[in-house]
């Protein structure tokens, strides 16, 4: 997915009359520029006081989140239940909705056991120098009451008034079985939630567009707001969310491709690398959906089946967020706290992550999922506030992750159940994922058009 806002290739003449291409720049090459841009107007902002350029990267890096979160909404709304109602056209949709849930469990299993083992072998929160009196409540928690009342709605508006995923997800779910149940009467509805749909989703690849700029703000006015010398102390913790995110990514996943679906990695990840390089950068995993679904479907996984798995993993499939992530997090937060934890509190860890995981609703942050594990350990909430300093940096490999497993299990699922066109996937490639018509995409392509997400 090139997100190049670059304008179609033009042609100027020259002395000997032969014309020259305005060069594209990659969509990894504008993310890196954007990520070491911000890294060094933050660095400036904060060395030199200069409060102009501190406040503009906070705006920046706010808008660009702010726009995803504009799509949010009714993003996840129409998307449920339109892949709800899509299930009807899939041969053994039960069974493939059980194998996908399934499925979810079982790699969010194997996570959180990784997060879990790197915690007690690295020992995160030993040696920073951060006391109980450096954290402090974040303002809104989750808990086992919360999740389970909150799931049903109080209003039909609230939900989408307040950003709350799970109430949205569960409204378009209960939609989307009752139009399967009103059978034709409901294909105006259905033909008006498709619509709405592609609208949005084409606002959103405009949204899309704009990652490298939102990366320079969100990146620098971390580095202005909390400097290098406090991540500094975070080192470990740091290292060990992405060392875990990478043994999942770039470990355990090969493993299952190469075993339960018994196909070669590299096409997987060559084909998902779009989606990947976006969720790193916008810290969204309903942000990156249209990319995510996009992109499985170029791994030759049914349209069908795509269109109901992925939007279903954006809102509950979180590796990195609910996974590691938590499992670190707690390890690291009764270290500060001096706080031992035995093996029922890691069978717990391992529980809440398992069955909790749609607390964070695929959202940026994953702090609902951390108050949520330390809640039902009993740990201090005021933990939370020790590592909101690094989060920003934190999410973007979580997220990464988030995304990665949100493709992976339609392919585990399509490849067992015989469904995955073995050809599209080891064809797949990592050239950029366009809002159009493939084939009209592709023809740009073969016209030298640079094509634009």
């Amino acid at each position: 997915m090139s997100a190049n806002s670059a304008s179609p290739t033009t042609e100027e003449p020259t002395g000997s009359g032969s014309g020259f291409r305005i060069p594209t720049i990659p969509f990894w090459a504008q993310i890196v520029a954007g990520l070491v841009l911000g890294a060094l107007l933050g660095w400036l902002a904060r060395s030199q006081d200069i409060d102009w350029l501190y406040t503009t990267l906070d705006k920046v890096g706010s808008i660009f989140v702010q726009l995803l979160k504009l799509a949010v909404a009714p993003l996840v709304f129409f998307a449920i239940l339109v892949s709800i109602t899509n299930l009807r056209k899939v041969n053994n949709a039960a069974r493939l909705a059980s194998r996908t849930v399934l499925w979810f469990m079982i790699t969010s299993l194997i996570a959180v056991a990784i997060g879990l083992l790197i915690g007690l072998i690295t020992n995160p929160g030993a040696g920073t120098g951060l006391t109980p009196k450096d954290g402090r409540a974040p303002k809104h928690s989750g808990s086992w009451i919360d999740f389970l009342t909150g799931i049903v709605p109080t209003d039909v508006i609230t939900p989408f008034t307040e950003l709350n995923v799970l109430q949205i997800v569960f409204m378009a779910a209960v939609a989307g079985i009752a139009a399967l149940q009103l059978g034709d009467r409901a294909k105006p509805i259905l033909t008006l939630s498709q619509s709405v749909l592609e609208l949005l989703q084409k606002a959103l690849w405009w949204v899309i567009r704009l990652a490298p700029i939102g990366t320079i703000g969100l990146i620098g006015f971390a580095i202005a707001d909390y400097g290098w010398d406090l991540i500094g102390k975070y080192a470990t913790f740091t290292a060990d969310v992405y060392i875990g995110c990478a043994l999942v990514m770039f470990g355990v996943y090969p493993l299952l491709l190469a075993t339960a679906a018994k196909v070669n990695p590299l096409p997987f990840y060559k084909g998902a690398w779009p989606a990947l390089q976006l969720a790193f950068v916008s810290r969204s995993s309903v942000g990156t959906m249209p990319v995510t679904q996009r992109v499985t479907q170029r791994l030759g996984v049914p349209k069908e089946y795509t269109s109901f798995a992925v939007p279903f993993g954006a809102t509950t499939k979180m590796d990195g967020c609910a996974a590691i992530y938590p499992a670190l997090a707690a390890i690291f937060i009764a270290q500060i706290f001096d706080v031992h934890l035995g093996v029922q509190d890691y069978l717990l860890i391992a529980f809440v992550s398992v069955v909790g995981s749609a607390a964070t609703a695929g959202l940026t942050g994953a702090t609902v999922m951390l108050t949520l594990t330390l809640s039902t350990l009993g740990l201090p909430l005021e933990g939370v506030g020790l590592l909101m300093a690094i989060d920003p940096i934190l999410d973007m490999m979580r997220t990464a992750t988030n995304v990665a497993g949100q493709a992976l299990v339609p392919v585990i699922v399509a490849a067992r159940e015989k469904i995955l066109d073995h050809d599209a996937y080891n064809a797949a490639s990592a050239s950029p994922v366009d809002e159009r018509d493939p084939a009209a995409a592709e023809s740009d392509r073969e016209a030298g058009v640079p094509v634009a997400v």
